[in-house]
């Protein structure tokens, strides 16, 4: 099973839909590349959602007693909060909205793809902070993320 915050799974799936099929390690040490190969590797892999720190950030340098202490790049989404901990929860609690998720709620890789096949509707409202056209693109990719996946 993997643990992991809604938004991490489908910023792996929008990445998919970028053409990405490998990740390398990232310097702030967090897991990203090994969870996107895990579930790559395996479409019915057991996903729980989490809403705190989760597989990709446990080995993270800004993981720092469960708690993110990153910031966020607001040059060109000043509405956010400067905190990358309450951006992403709160792009998380939108995300949990829209697709009917709960921390601690359990799905395959594969049932969570098709949950925002079925729901995931226009991204501006979820990413409402950002510029439209980045909105547009990643809404794009995640759509072509989906149609590649399992």
């Amino acid at each position: 099973m993997i643990r992991i915050k809604p938004h991490h799974f489908i910023d792996i799936i929008t990445d998919i839909g970028r053409g990405q099929r490998a990740w390398a390690p990232h310097p702030y040490g967090h897991a990203v590349h090994t969870v996107a190969a895990r579930i790559l590797a395996e479409p019915d892999v057991l996903l729980e959602m989490e809403l705190g720190a989760d597989d990709i950030c446990a080995p993270c340098r800004h993981n720092v007693a469960g708690l993110c202490d990153d910031v966020i790049d607001t040059s060109f989404r000043p509405a956010a909060p400067a905190s990358k901990r309450d951006y992403n929860l709160l792009i998380d609690q939108r995300w949990c909205a829209r697709l009917g998720l709960a921390q601690g709620d359990r799905l395959t890789a594969r049932q969570f793809c098709q949950r925002l096949r079925d729901r995931m509707g226009n991204l501006a409202p979820i990413y409402r902070e950002n510029p439209s056209d980045r909105v547009a693109a990643r809404e794009r990719d995640l759509r072509a993320g989906l149609a590649q996946f399992a």
